[in-house]
């Protein structure tokens, strides 16, 4: 190498100086559990719906999840967190939840949809409330990605409501 010049590829970790880890560590095992239990949901719910009239919809809801469970594999590695030991019970579960919901109709799948969403909505804020409670701005990219992510669990519980969950 040049002078001074490393080899060593850049680094996606990010500083974990000053952070509460085992807090940080819960957050994204348990968000990145939750949104890849999400993804299965809606793989079930496509297997079962994706060519009816609401397959559109499933599908965009679907997309937004898949780029919450990519957010959260990139924060796994750069704040060097460890996966839940109960992803291969969310991959078979998500998908019986989302397929089971499905195959009671449309209703039945948006249903599903309203209550997971609201749950994790929830759960959302639960963190935020813990993250701005240990220091709002040590935590600050990590509170934006939970508070769109949240944001974005509220639009699909709404859209639930829009196609008839109730």
């Amino acid at each position: 190498p040049a002078a001074g010049a490393s080899l060593r590829p850049c680094s996606t970790r990010v500083a974990l100086d000053g952070i509460n880890k085992p807090v940080v560590d819960r957050i994204i095992r348990v968000d990145h559990a939750g949104e890849y239990g999400a993804n299965r949901i809606y793989a079930g719910q496509m297997a079962v719906l994706g060519r009816s009239a609401v397959g559109p919809v499933v599908q965009q809801m679907w997309n937004q999840e898949k780029d919450h469970l990519k957010k959260f594999n990139e924060l796994m590695v750069a704040y060097r967190v460890r996966p839940t030991v109960l992803l291969p019970f969310w991959n078979v579960a998500g998908f019986v939840l989302g397929a089971g919901s499905a195959l009671l109709g449309k209703k039945g799948a948006m249903a599903c949809t309203v209550a997971v969403e609201e749950s994790i909505s929830d759960h959302y804020n639960s963190q935020i409330r813990t993250l701005i409670e240990e220091d709002p701005e040590k935590y600050k990219e990590l509170l934006q990605i939970i508070k769109q992510f949240r944001d974005d669990e509220r639009e699909h519980h709404d859209i639930g409501l829009e196609h008839d969950a109730e």
